[in-house]
């Protein structure tokens, strides 16, 4: 009798455990798909499933799964042959977008958050420049008609100021390539800090008039009782955006940029008024060839 209590406890305790890991105590495609979530590098992954004993027999549908589940086709070959894979000689080499280096120049190597420009020096190694963001609230309010009150009315038009009149980080590209690295979900903080920045969509790329002292942009117009957000569509420039894997994407300008000061612009709210705006700012300058 106490054999038979001894045996179902026994059952009662490793039953769970061989279900979260697969009937063998394997590595399953679910547990894949949570470490690509919670964004860690393809090659930390990887190491963990070459020390699988056989590979994992995947099927159409779990292919479909994994890559619609952010997971690179890196670690999907893994899966299907962890001995052999990014290591077997006269394999194919993988695609760029999914290959993960250890060089801080290399734009597929792990990144602290934030914006970096992308270049090559003069023997065509790449170089990663990391943009320091200007930071939130630099914000002024200006009368969009002077001093003039009409019937208690005022307009206005709030602008982002960036301090000084050149940007510290230059490039001599006119179409020059861009890399922003995003905190994985798991963490509470952005590119905003706090605000919710979290995709290379909620930035706008503009160019950025320039004063003897600083730089400016127009981000928001306000009237009575009303305000709205919005860039000055004149200074807008528009860019690609690649997602390269979880939480890194490759932005390019769609046009060559000319000789100036430009920036990337995020306003994370509009609470009622355009000074409820929050603004994010990376800058950079172009001294075109």
């Amino acid at each position: 009798m106490g054999f038979k209590r001894l045996f179902l406890c026994f059952g009662i305790v490793v039953l769970p455990l061989v279900l979260a890991f697969g009937q063998d105590g394997s590595l399953t495609k679910e547990q894949v798909i949570k470490m690509s979530k919670a964004g860690l590098a393809d090659d930390v992954i990887i190491t963990r499933i070459k020390a699988e004993p056989v590979p994992m027999k995947l099927s159409t549908d779990d292919l479909i799964t994994l890559k619609s589940s952010g997971v690179s086709d890196n670690v999907i070959r893994a899966m299907m042959a962890p001995a052999s894979s990014a290591s077997a000689p006269g394999a194919a080499a993988a695609p760029a977008a999914d290959a993960v280096g250890t060089s801080p120049d290399d734009p597929n190597s792990p990144h602290d958050p934030g914006v970096y420009l992308y270049s090559t020096d003069r023997d065509g190694k790449p170089k990663m420049t990391f943009i320091d963001r200007v930071g939130a609230g630099r914000e002024k309010t200006s009368n969009m008609l002077g001093a003039a009150f009409t019937y208690g009315i005022v307009k206005a038009k709030v602008k982002a100021e960036v301090p000084g009149a050149r940007a510290v980080v230059r490039t001599p590209d006119s179409r020059p390539v861009f890399y922003m690295y995003f905190p994985s979900m798991a963490n509470a903080t952005s590119l905003g800090g706090t605000d919710a920045i979290t995709s290379p969509t909620q930035f706008t790329l503009l160019t950025l008039e320039k004063k003897k002292d600083h730089r400016e942009t127009s981000i928001a117009k306000m009237g009575f009782a009303s305000a709205s957000a919005g860039n000055d569509s004149k200074k807008i420039i528009m860019f690609k955006s690649e997602r390269i894997r979880p939480y890194v994407y490759k932005l390019t300008p769609e046009q060559n940029l000319l000789s100036d000061e430009y920036a990337f612009i995020a306003s994370t709210r509009m609470a009622g008024s355009a000074q409820g705006a929050t603004v994010v700012i990376y800058d950079f300058g172009v001294d075109a060839r």
